[in-house]
């Protein structure tokens, strides 16, 4: 570990001479990259001087009580010497941390599909309730969510609903919340108490950057049609809805959210670049899916995460064996332990794998 923490210091001394080279400042595109690779070892390295100066301390320290010879002073020594090891050993254990390689889209905005599983109009109602926990999630945490495209039903269920969220982190907070999801309730129809089972999938997408996924025009095929929902006259009259395709994989895209067509196009242009950064990197995950055993598990969309069970209120997260009896508040947006628990469970695999 200390050659790795060596080469990371040089590397991080290096950087910071780039960034103060006047040729790399009049090269902005070079000098960004630069100071944000500089940014991401600052924690590593900051926490490394931290160690380093613990270790001279101690061995000063061991120096002093080598050729100690009050009584009194040894003791002091001794016990200066056993709390600077507990200080090494707490340091060494949050460098283990640091350095497991940090998902390069964890500080990126967001793009949640939501979609109605098995269980008819009580998995469109249930499927609306985690859009409406996802977005008081966000309200919580000052992201800002925006709708992109939805199809709701009759009774206020939803059949599917695509939706962005806007802040720094917003993927590192929502990448664990992808899969199946499962309700046990009884629902309001039903006359006889029985308790229904009723299944929504979430995927979460980082939405990817323009420099990540290029798309040529000539793999697109793009058509206008009305808004089928509510909308007013306004959407009614006029051709502002898009349906993006990608020829090459199929993928589809509609966004009929705004009254612009213009602004549809580049709302359904920005999910479409998210789900073909998604595609490309699953297809690339496949070929190492050993790697992938020491994850929670951030893109199975097949995968039964979570059960929601109405009659005991409680929640359960099925990858990590978790369960809180807060239901209520948790479909109101009050997530965060569920989560924190997610993202330390992941983290204790990666660090296990690394050892």
């Amino acid at each position: 570990m200390n050659s790795k923490l060596e080469a990371i210091l040089e590397r991080y001394d290096k950087l910071n001479e780039l960034i103060a080279d006047p040729e790399v400042i009049r090269n902005m595109d070079e000098w960004k990259k630069y100071t944000k690779e500089l940014s991401g070892m600052e924690d590593v390295v900051e926490k490394y001087k931290e160690l380093k100066r613990v270790l001279t301390e101690k061995q000063d320290a061991q120096n002093s009580l080598a050729v100690e010879t009050d009584p009194e002073m040894k003791e002091f020594l001794n016990e200066e010497i056993l709390s600077l090891k507990e200080q090494e050993e707490k340091i060494n254990g949050e460098l283990k941390i640091l350095l497991i390689p940090k998902d390069e889209n964890d500080d990126k905005n967001v793009i949640i599909e939501i979609r109605a599983g098995a269980g008819g109009e009580e998995a469109a109602l249930f499927a609306y309730e985690l859009y409406r926990m996802y977005v008081n999630y966000a309200d919580k945490h000052r992201f800002k969510s925006e709708e992109i495209d939805s199809n709701f039903t009759e009774l206020g269920g939803v059949k599917e609903v695509t939706f962005s969220v806007i802040g720094k982190g917003a993927y590192a907070k929502l990448k664990y919340e992808s899969g199946v999801h499962r309700v046990q309730r009884v629902p309001e129809t039903e006359s006889q108490g029985r308790i229904q089972t009723s299944t929504a999938t979430v995927a979460v997408l980082p939405e990817a950057e323009d420099v990540e996924v290029k798309i040529d025009e000539k793999d697109l095929k793009i058509d206008t049609f009305r808004s089928s929902g509510a909308g007013g006259q306004h959407v009614n009259k006029t051709e502002s809805c898009i349906r993006m395709t990608h020829l090459p994989t199929g993928i589809v895209v509609t966004c009929q959210d705004e009254r612009s067509q213009i602004k549809n196009r580049e709302k359904a242009l920005k999910v479409l670049k998210s789900r073909l950064y998604d595609y490309y990197n699953t297809q690339y995950q496949k070929e190492y899916d050993e790697n992938r055993k020491s994850q929670i598990g951030t893109g199975d969309r097949s995968e039964r995460i979570r059960t929601y069970n109405f009659p005991q209120g409680r929640i359960t997260d099925h990858r990590i064996g978790f369960t809180l009896y807060s239901l209520e508040n948790f479909l109101n947006g009050d997530i965060d332990e569920m989560v924190e628990m997610l993202a330390i469970k992941d983290r204790e695999a990666k660090l296990a794998n690394e050892e």
